[in-house]
């Protein structure tokens, strides 16, 4: 078949189908994010007109944020769907990094397609161009480099041939998923060739469920049936592999509590005896009390970063740690007994080698009993009060007024220690912290991204001003396609969690909460949140108090549904009020602020 570049590549997307863990059959590409520009617009934009019936494109308004939308798109679809991402050659390409770092760090699937400059160098240097003197190959595309699973840049039509493949292979490994950055030159994506029809055959891709090493179950049989206080620690591995009831399953017949990770919350309902609460820095104490006191640790797909650890302090010094997981890179890490295979297939076959084997119940039992201290403690946090809501009270209330199908997305600052430590889940895999990368900004366009993905249920985002500041386009981008969701702004006036965290290790307070920024005016200006949302297109509504903030969140959703947009609460929230796990983070510290050059012990504080 006689086809441009571009033509092929979109041929080639419609052909790639995927089931569901669910068994259903969907795209693998349900759609395209694009902002057009002079290294897109006539080749890969001319071939997706082709197809406007066949695959949806999405207009977005910034590079990052369309990006960071596809990003929330695989995340809602649990890693099965992947968004795909196009730009023009220059910044519109360079604004895409950041979400490829998001992407990378997180292991989601997106592909991203931006544009680059002519490869035969006839108008060099052409508009948006940047010259390396040292390398007339290079262009600015080379700097994803460092954020893509696989990089390729496409100088050759015929080239999609032998790459098309291994972009499907990363896209959909389960060990290996994340970022496909592919380049294209834009006199390339218009240049013909004579392309096999078997390229365009449609394929389903699979979830691949690898099996354990028979001798690695072995001998993590035999390392958790020695086990007096064995955890299970659940990650978002799981939760890709669809292997939530599996492990719960796993932990009745054998008598283990269980614990989250931030990507593996909401596996549990909140609710089951076993459940001891989410792990680490913005986790639970009942969690963590536990996890200090465990002998053996069953880590589940998971890579166990340093807030789901505590920076490696929040287990005993001589735990004993098996992971499985599919990634074997994952797996090894900390001197672990490595079991590489899928979540729930390895829970299968564990379990089968276990047999019988329970744990003492006075163990077991803790679980819930940690927990329901916890649950106390979140409860004082939540109590109404008169004066400014804190996070926790806010919080409290959106858990309150939302469905069992509904979604919860936060990323940064202040709210992810909020949600993942108090949100009080079904049991629906129903939350995306985005705390790989932390990147301010995802809040607003990956719950744009969930929105698309997340149809059988509301979507609900929460984030600070800082956040609604720093990327807050993709709310016209969601209001002008009709998707809705609701965004709730807590404005507490500035980075309050970085200001937390300087003036708490000894630091002054300098250049995060607006107080402490310098400014040419004795009363420097306010942003209007309800205002400028209202200016993007989004219906608003505004609190001042806790009771305020439940009625206008039930209006925010209310809006939200009927009228196909998004709903925006603007909240005024305490700056210096926080719920603490009991767990420490090392951070660099001077030695004159700490008085200490090695980072002290950790110690978790009871709650009284």
């Amino acid at each position: 078949m006689k086809l441009t570049t571009a033509q092929a590549l979109v041929r080639w997307l419609l052909a790639q189908r995927s089931e569901t863990l669910d068994g259903r059959e969907v795209p693998l590409f349900p759609g395209v994010f694009a902002i057009f520009g002079h290294g897109n617009v006539l080749g890969l934009g001319t071939a997706l007109e082709e197809h406007r019936d066949e695959i949806p494109v999405w207009r977005g308004h910034t590079e990052q944020g369309m990006a960071l939308a596809a990003v929330g798109y695989a995340k809602a679809t649990h890693r099965r769907q992947v968004g795909v991402v196009t730009s023009s050659i220059g910044p519109g390409a360079l604004n895409m990094v950041t979400a490829a770092g998001v992407a990378h760090a997180n292991r989601l699937p997106v592909l991203l397609l931006p544009g680059d400059t002519f490869v035969s160098r006839a108008p060099d240097p052409v508009l948006q161009q940047v010259e390396h003197f040292h390398d007339p190959t290079a262009t600015v595309n080379d700097a994803f480099r460092a954020v893509s699973r696989y990089f390729d840049r496409i100088t050759r039509p015929e080239q999609l041939i032998a790459t098309l493949p291994q972009v499907a292979r990363v896209l959909t490994d389960p060990a290996d998923a994340g970022p496909v950055t592919l380049a294209l030159p834009q006199d390339v994506q218009a240049e013909t060739y004579d392309f096999p029809e078997s390229l365009f055959a449609p394929v389903t891709h699979r979830l691949l469920r690898s099996r354990p090493d028979r001798r690695a179950l072995t001998e993590a049989a035999g390392t958790l049936r020695t086990a007096r206080r064995p955890l299970l620690v659940l990650g978002g591995g799981v939760r890709y592999s669809g292997a939530g009831q599996r492990a719960l399953d796993f932990a009745e017949r054998h008598g283990i509590p269980v614990t989250e990770t931030t990507a593996g919350r909401t596996l549990v309902p909140h609710d089951h005896p076993l459940h001891a609460g989410p792990l680490g820095v913005t986790g639970s104490l009942s969690a963590n009390v536990l996890a200090g006191e465990a002998d053996v640790v069953l880590a589940v797909g998971t890579r166990l970063q340093d807030f789901t650890t505590a920076s490696w302090t929040v287990f005993s010094p001589d735990v004993r740690l098996v992971t499985l997981n599919a990634a074997r890179f994952d797996a090894v890490k900390h001197g672990a007994l490595a079991v590489v295979g899928d979540a729930d297939a390895g829970l299968a076959e564990l379990a089968a080698q276990l047999e019988s084997w329970t744990v003492d119940p006075s163990w077991t039992s803790r679980a819930s009993a940690e927990r329901a201290r916890w649950d106390t403690h979140i409860d004082t946090l939540r109590a109404p009060t008169d004066g400014v809501p804190t996070y926790a009270q806010v919080v409290g209330v959106v858990n309150d007024l939302s469905e069992p199908r509904d979604y919860v997305l936060t990323a940064s600052g202040g709210l992810p220690g909020e949600l993942i430590g108090g949100w009080r889940g079904s049991g629906a895999v129903s939350m995306d912290v985005e705390y790989g990368f932390s990147c301010m900004g995802y809040e607003v366009a990956g719950a744009w991204g969930a929105a698309m993905a997340h149809t059988d249920g509301l979507v609900t985002t929460m984030l600070g001003d800082g956040s609604y500041l720093m990327l807050n386009s993709e709310l016209f981008s969601a209001a002008f396609a009709g998707h809705p969701l609701v965004a709730v702004v807590c404005d507490n006036d500035g980075y309050a969690v970085i200001a937390r965290l300087q003036t708490g290790q000894g630091g002054q307070a300098f250049n995060n909460l607006y107080a402490d920024c310098r400014s040419n005016h004795a009363s420097p200006p306010r942003v209007d949140f309800a205002r400028h949302a209202e200016s993007l297109g989004c219906a608003v509504f505004t609190a001042t108090s806790l009771s305020d903030v439940q009625i206008a969140y039930a209006k925010a959703r209310e809006a939200a549904v009927a009228e196909r947009r998004p709903a925006v609460v603007v909240v005024r929230t305490q700056p210096d009020s926080w719920t603490e796990a009991g767990a420490w983070w090392q951070v660099g510290v001077p030695a004159h602020l700490s008085g200490a050059a090695e980072p002290h012990p950790t110690q978790l504080r009871h709650l009284t």
